[in-house]
């Protein structure tokens, strides 16, 4: 999860670096302990930086909308970076104070040195897979002639920068094993360049393709080179908030300079449209997902490589329902959609009688979701959500069931990729108190064997997870996790950290983070509740909680927080909430709708003006989940919810930390930088309204490992200071020897 994010529509990915870096970074942590005791930190207004008011009124559809702070999106303007200077002096001063925050720094640096290994995947007769030893900035790209080969050192992002903000967003192989394409960007920002190195030699090529955005790459078959998608080339001043529109796929051939890269689809006529190439395993199709924005629905062309100069098809054009391609049996293609499905099934269609009274169905829709299907072992590999909890089925190429993979309990499990003739593949799993285990899966027989099990410093026996399912506020029921230590009172006194997202048909699902791990530590609940907009329960599940019913996400997490203080987990000065890029937004609607519900909030990377999302980079692909401010029904739903105009004056808020940075390139800082302004301004004063602004990083993917740990430990040591939180002496609260 994550973030607004334009949704791909690519292959369940072996090695999905990008992914990993945003569920690590918004993965929001905190520390909690025994007994609260009443809060001695509290900032006067006047202790705030003065943000200067110009006299931008605008009126829209008929509403007179005051904008005051919109100097504050230039992000280029010597007052923009003079109050960004200001506003990190006064909140890194308030941290400063904070006797606990050296602790749980060292706390968090100790726990997060722990061996880290990415899912393997092989191409040719070789291995390709990433390791961190703990502490490192960025993971390091391996290569190995066998599993049981000694691992040598292909890519190591380390080395691209003295900082660490140099990070690796993606990689291909080619078939043959002998290249890999590359694709870094610095200080977190969405724009990617790509590179080619010899695998053999661990050289690069002069290859170099740049101003790639929301895109992967795929070779050819003979590995002549690959395929990509691109924007065209913005303005320095211009890179960061331009409005990103006109997607284009091309072909770049190893030896020649990108100015050669074939066009290979774009269509003028559609600005909003994305693209993604994938070449089938068989080397014959290349299949071209088309989206719109972050709409999971979406249209599927396709071109035969075989034939040079062959047109592009429109297979699938009428954008009404999602199709992933899985896989192909020559002109046989097999997708996973929710077309009549909402909660997903797999058909096939044959490309030589396309029309839908050809089309057939091999898996059908179950009680349960799925989420992801591959086939490896002539068999397809489906992985579902029962409850937000990961149940992945085995089925053979006629739709018959096989088996069940056994997994090791409650929790994620994701992965299962390769080729259709592989025998083999791996997969992860992962919970709230486990660190993410590596699989080996023999696909012939249905064992798992472990490749690689982290060594972490603390005793998993010691804290429990449950599943408790609450009512909302229209009587729908909803699902919520609920970890913390073994042993717990409810005493309505628990410190307790309710982490959200509710939206773009991200599932929210059970996975280990070191920094909630630190707060369950030293006593505190994190509660994690699946809120419509997610895909927990499909399609259905998810447009419950978009455009005009968006309502329903907030009403769905302030449900959460009085069931959690009805059943005396917590009390209201106890509670803290968290989420990043729309869990931001989710954050700051319910801060502002219930600002006397929750001590603490903790908006990260957040959407917080709703009326002018849609004006900078990628905001405009979010009108399928937001609705658009464009449209008068719409418009009126944004604005009764929309954080930054919905603080009102004299209204004592929670303590707020927001958190963003200088490079986000997905939800541009000036949502954070105005939303802060004008907090300050409300805020009846007491508890701290404070920004934290982030240099040198971008929306959360990519982020180095130093980064992480000051960022989780600002934020642990903001909620042990304002919930009045006391640590209990010693070092850590338990620090038991590696497992």
């Amino acid at each position: 999860m994550n973030p607004p994010w334009l949704v791909y529509r690519t292959r369940w990915s072996a090695l999905s670096l990008a992914a990993a870096g945003v569920l690590i970074a918004m993965s929001l942590p905190s520390c909690a302990t025994r007994r609260a005791r009443v809060a001695p930190y509290s900032l006067p207004k006047s202790a705030y930086p003065a943000t200067a008011k110009s006299n931008v009124v605008e009126v829209l559809h008929g509403v007179r909308i005051e904008d005051p702070y919109r100097w504050l999106e230039d992000d280029n303007s010597p007052e923009t970076k003079a109050w960004v200077e200001a506003q990190n002096r006064v909140t890194f001063r308030f941290l400063e104070r904070i006797p606990e925050r050296p602790r749980l720094r060292q706390r968090l640096t100790q726990l997060w040195n722990y061996e880290r290994y990415g899912l393997p995947f092989r191409e040719g007769d070789r291995y390709f897979f990433t390791r961190n030893d703990g502490l490192q900035n960025q993971s390091v790209l391996y290569v190995a002639e066998s599993l049981d080969a000694p691992p040598r050192v292909l890519l190591d992002p380390n080395a691209l920068s003295p900082d660490g903000t140099v990070a690796l967003t993606g990689v291909a192989v080619s078939r043959d094993g002998r290249r890999l394409a590359y694709g870094v960007a610095v200080a977190g920002s969405d724009w990617q360049e790509w590179h080619v190195r010899d695998v053999d030699s661990g050289t690069d090529l002069p290859d170099v393709v740049r101003w790639v955005k929301f895109s992967a790459a795929s070779w050819a078959r003979d590995g002549s080179g690959f395929f990509y998608s691109r924007y065209d080339e913005p303005t320095a001043a211009e890179k960061l908030t331009r409005v990103n529109y006109f997607h284009k796929l091309y072909f770049h051939r190893l030896g020649t300079p990108q100015s050669e890269d074939v066009l290979v689809y774009h269509r003028p006529d559609q600005k909003e449209w994305g693209f993604q190439g994938h070449v089938t395993d068989d080397g014959r199709y290349l299949i071209i997902t088309v989206t719109h924005g972050t709409d999971p629905k979406n249209r599927v062309f396709y071109q035969d490589l075989q034939t040079p100069g062959a047109p592009v098809v429109e297979l699938l054009n009428d954008f009404d329902a999602s199709y992933n391609f899985v896989d192909n049996d020559g002109p046989v293609f097999w997708f996973h959609t929710d077309l009549e499905a909402p909660r997903g099934r797999v058909i096939a269609i044959d490309t030589r009688q396309p029309a839908r009274a050809h089309w057939r169905e091999v898996i059908p829709q179950a009680a349960e979701t799925i989420q992801a299907v591959s086939t490896v072992n002539q068999q397809f590999f489906v992985n579902y959500l029962r409850d937000a909890r990961t149940q992945v089925k085995v089925f053979d190429l006629a739709g018959r069931f096989v088996r069940e993979v056994e997994l090791p309990g409650l929790g994620t499990a994701g992965g299962f990729a390769g080729k259709r003739t592989d025998t083999e593949t791996f997969y992860s799993f992962t919970s709230f108190a486990t660190p993410a285990v590596i699989y080996r899966y023999d696909a012939a027989t249905g064992s798992s064997t472990v490749f690689r099990r982290p060594q972490v410093a603390f005793d998993p026996a010691q804290y429990e997870t449950r599943q408790v399912f609450y009512t909302s506020r229209d009587g729908t029921r909803v699902p919520m996790f609920i970890s913390h230590k073994k042993g717990l009172r409810l005493h309505g006194r628990n410190p307790t950290l309710l982490y959200g997202y509710g939206g773009f048909n991200i599932s929210l699902t059970p996975g280990f983070s070191v920094a909630n791990l630190v707060w369950m530590e030293l006593g505190g609940v994190y509660a994690q509740p699946n809120l419509r907009g997610g895909g927990e329960y499909g399609e259905e599940w998810h447009q419950a909680g978009t455009r005009l019913r968006k309502q329903n996400v907030f009403d769905d997490f302030i449900a959460a927080a009085e069931w959690l203080i009805a059943h005396r987990y917590t009390s209201r000065r106890h509670l803290a909430i968290a989420g990043g890029s729309n869990g931001g937004l989710l954050v700051g609607a319910c801060m502002t709708q219930r600002p006397e519900l929750f001590a603490a909030a903790l908006p990260a990377v957040g959407v917080l003006d709703m009326l002018r999302f849609h004006k900078f980079t990628i905001g405009w692909a979010w009108t399928s989940d937001y609705g658009s401010p464009e449209n008068p029904q719409e418009f009126a739903a944004l604005l009764d919810y929309s954080p930054l105009h919905n603080l009102k004056p004299g209204v004592r808020y929670p303590a707020t930390l927001i958190t963003t940075a200088d490079h986000d390139d997905r939800v541009v800082p000036a949502h954070s930088f105005k939303f802060a302004a004008r907090l300050q301004e409300c805020h009846a004063g007491g508890p701290p309204v404070l920004i934290r602004i982030e240099t040198k990083a971008g929306h959360g993917a990519g982020k180095p490992t130093t980064k992480l740990i000051e960022e989780a430990a600002d934020r642990l040591a903001f909620l042990v200071a304002v919930l009045g939180v006391k640590m209990p002496a010693g070092d850590t609260a338990t620090a038991p020897a590696p497992r």
